[in-house]
């Protein structure tokens, strides 16, 4: 693949990565609930990792071209994002409550973590539309491999930004409780209005 396509792919994807949304509310949590940002970012990590295996399978096209099966995504992932964000709601998180979290809670918030990425339909959109246009059949490497590289390119975005999110939310807030909890609402609020948004664009369709 040629470099400058590969810088022009870096750029919109780090453009994506920054944008603050159901990762970034996600990466915060699990920043205020202890030692679990590696874990929970691992499980982001492999949501995007599927996203771009199931491209470069060619099943995304299959998929994007029965609206039902669309629709079933984004249902699952709605109620799953809606679900995650009436729990913070309910019950914040603030750095004092989750630092004596066990490591036995590690392998919930990788499982989570997969649920909150992988099944956002934005996501799978989203990659179907752009990861396509950045690969070329006359290339020495197959349009799936391609595809491949450039979904392992945005994933270290992914890991870089992400992992400065959940250490850094829990750096900045620890001293601050009164803003970690409202912090920690705020995600759990970003979480329900991204998951009503897109039952209200189901029910709009």
């Amino acid at each position: 693949m040629e470099p400058s396509m590969l810088a022009a792919f870096w750029a919109v994807s780090l453009l994506f990565v920054i944008t603050p949304g159901a990762d970034w509310a996600y990466a915060i949590s699990a920043g205020l609930n202890g030692r679990v940002v590696i874990p929970a970012v691992s499980g982001l990590l492999s949501g995007h990792l599927l996203a771009t295996l199931v491209v470069a399978a060619g099943v995304g096209g299959l998929v994007a071209r029965y609206p039902l099966a669309l629709a079933g995504l984004t249902v699952a992932g709605a109620g799953y994002l809606l679900w995650l964000g009436v729990g913070l709601l309910r019950h914040p998180s603030t750095p004092q409550a989750g630092a004596g979290q066990a490591d036995a809670s590690w392998a919930r918030w990788s499982f989570k973590g997969l649920c909150v990425s992988g099944l956002n339909p934005k996501v799978f959109l989203l990659f179907l539309a752009l990861l396509p246009q950045f690969t070329s059949p006359a290339a020495a490497w197959p349009v799936s491999l391609q595809i491949l590289a450039l979904g392992l390119l945005h994933a270290f975005s992914c890991a870089v930004i992400y992992l400065l999110v959940g250490f850094g939310s829990r750096t900045v807030l620890q001293a601050r409780p009164v803003a970690a909890l409202w912090v920690s609402r705020l995600s759990g609020g970003l979480m329900v209005l991204i998951a009503l948004v897109l039952l209200a664009e189901q029910l709009l369709a």
